[in-house]
């Protein structure tokens, strides 16, 4: 359990890329890539199961930003990362990726 002194924000989401920016880099010439993720679970909320679904907004850099070039929409994905801000001004949150494992699976009984 996360204290004060060790304050916890670690998230794991998969899903399937949504759409995708294009690469753009900072000043400093570090690749950078926005990108929507489209995740579908279930949950068990109270004891009582529940569909999940939502829209995640993603910024991946560096090497996590050239790995998911590779990536089209429609693409199973499983991110690795932590939540913060999207800037000072808009408050709502952004995950950050700091990993990116591209996931093979069915959907709709079609192999991906």
């Amino acid at each position: 359990m996360a204290t004060e002194e060790s304050p916890c924000n670690l998230t794991q989401l998969s899903g399937r890329l949504l759409e995708r920016g294009a690469l753009r880099r900072t000043p400093a010439g570090i690749p950078v890539l926005e990108f929507v993720l489209a995740h579908v679970s279930t949950q068990v909320e109270a004891e009582v199961e529940r569909k999940v679904e939502c829209e995640m907004a993603c910024v991946a850099m560096g090497q996590a930003a050239q790995v998911l070039l590779a990536a089209k929409p429609g693409y199973g994905v499983k991110l690795g990362g932590f939540l913060a801000a999207r800037s000072l001004k808009r408050r709502s949150p952004i995950l950050h990726v700091n990993t990116v494992e591209f996931v093979e699976g069915t959907e709709n009984g079609i192999q991906t």
